[in-house]
């Protein structure tokens, strides 16, 4: 897309990172011949590597976290002036911006009430993962432990998340993972399980009730899903699966979890993902978009009652919640969020997400008619999945080397797309894209117009 004057000499910056780093999602022998990327500089959608090689970046920073996109001095400008005034103190006292975000946060989550800061997805997770457990030592008995998760659903990097996980390749080679986490079936309609039916949605949400009766309600204390699955092929519900869900949670009294680490803040066209669908969670987590890649900072955001359980006996000093996040007392974090928050709203990003979203699954339904390797589009907000298929009628999965081929044809063409990694064996087959939220029309345009360059190439 166009080379930049690079004045300074890099080579040396090259050759520590091949012998240093160690990147992630990556390996390495091929660089043992050939140069790793590094990226120099950022600004609105716009990336350069140390070559000067211009890049359009259709996934945020490689996992979908650059909602607000690249170069923002304001939020640099928090980020400074909070850490020369207080950078840090453990999180258990409090911080203005930790007080400030918090409330700005819950006016967004009607229902929500309290906000629990760390530093990552996973750990996010984590904390709800033991709030669920120590919710069932002290008021169940023991009894209800068991955390239901979903087929290709994605939780995190930590042993408990990936327990909690839902992609086998994700998994391999790091059990044994530990128990009571249990599985239930996803809800790709596009790869029906259940036959013919006339509501999917209905029937994919039953699966879970059959899950539920099998191992016994009384065992099961919560179910943690995406709202939109993410890395397990961007599957959209179908309709009337998350009112299905949250009828059998009520049930059975199984506490909701959704996992917002990717939908949240924006991603989908509102702040969060589940508030599409009329839903009332026990818990929300979310990571990568509070605060767009400006400083890391997660949020586990529960409910007073949920709050309530770890006050019941203060004489007990085991009944309160004992844990802790070093760095979820870096006040850096919450700082960036509220100017990331101020900057969707004051940019109506979240109406131009809903808008540009709109284009983005045109465009990409436009290329499908062209390209019969396209079996499926889907999408919700500017976060789409594009599902590659060797034969329409069998839906038979692309060869997974042909995919990356394409990601890796989109790159030369110097736009950055995404595909599924390292997740199911055998459907690692579908294209991701997760533009900023300030993507415009011509953005969008140059996105899908590269796809359909790529598919040409490889598919022919």
């Amino acid at each position: 897309m166009g080379i930049v004057e690079n004045p300074n000499d890099i080579g040396h910056v090259v050759e520590a990172d091949r012998e240093h780093v160690w990147h992630h999602l990556t390996q390495h022998k091929p660089f043992e011949s050939a140069d790793p990327r590094i990226f120099v500089e950022g600004r609105g959608m716009r990336l350069w590597d140390a070559t000067g090689r211009e890049y359009l970046d259709g996934v945020s920073g490689g996992v979908w976290t650059v909602n607000v996109g690249y170069g923002r001095e304001s939020i640099a400008d928090a980020v400074r002036d909070q850490l020369v005034k207080l950078n840090y103190f453990a999180n258990s006292a409090g911080s203005i911006p930790g007080a400030l975000f918090a409330e700005r946060l819950i006016e967004k989550m009607p229902g929500l009430t309290r906000i629990y800061y760390s530093n990552s997805g996973s750990e996010a997770n984590e904390k709800v993962f033991k709030m669920v457990r120590q919710i069932s030592h002290r008021h169940h008995d023991g009894r209800k432990y068991k955390i239901l998760y979903r087929d290709r659903d994605y939780h995190g990097t930590t042993l408990g998340c990936l327990a909690a996980g839902g992609q086998s390749e994700r998994r391999d080679q790091y059990g044994p993972l530990p128990e009571g986490f249990v599985e239930v079936p996803h809800c790709l309609e596009y790869r029906g399980q259940f036959g013919d039916t006339g509501n999917y949605g209905e029937r994919a949400a039953d699966a879970i009730e059959d899950v539920i009766l099998r191992e016994g309600p009384d065992t099961i204390g919560a179910i943690c899903l995406e709202p939109v699955t993410a890395g397990g092929g961007v599957i959209t519900p179908p309709k009337g699966y998350w009112e299905r869900v949250q009828e059998i949670c009520r049930r059975y009294d199984i506490l909701l979890h959704i996992d917002e680490v990717v939908c949240g803040v924006g991603r989908t066209g509102k702040w969060f993902g589940y508030q599409h669908f009329g839903i009332e969670p026990d818990f929300v987590t979310m990571a990568k978009g509070v605060a767009s890649g400006y400083a890391a900072i997660s949020c586990m955001a529960t409910t007073e009652k949920v709050f309530e359980m770890f006050k019941d006996d203060p004489s007990d000093p085991m009944s309160y919640f004992r844990d802790i996040s070093t760095f979820g007392g870096c006040v850096a974090g919450p700082a960036a969020a509220l100017e990331n928050m101020r900057i969707i709203e004051d940019e109506n990003l979240l109406e131009n997400t809903a808008a540009m979203g709109e284009r983005l699954l045109g465009n990409l339904r436009e290329v499908q008619e062209r390209h019969a390797v396209i079996g499926d589009v889907r999408g919700l907000g500017l976060f789409c999945g594009v599902e590659l298929v060797a034969d329409r009628r069998t839906k038979h999965p692309a060869d997974e080397k042909l995919v990356q081929a394409v990601v890796a044809d989109c790159m030369a063409q110097g736009v950055i797309i995404g595909a599924t990694n390292r997740s199911i064996a055998g459907f690692n087959n579908t294209l991701c894209l997760s533009p900023a939220l300030i993507a415009g029309e011509d953005d969008i345009d140059a996105l899908t117009a590269s796809i359909g360059k790529a598919l040409t190439k490889v598919f022919g």
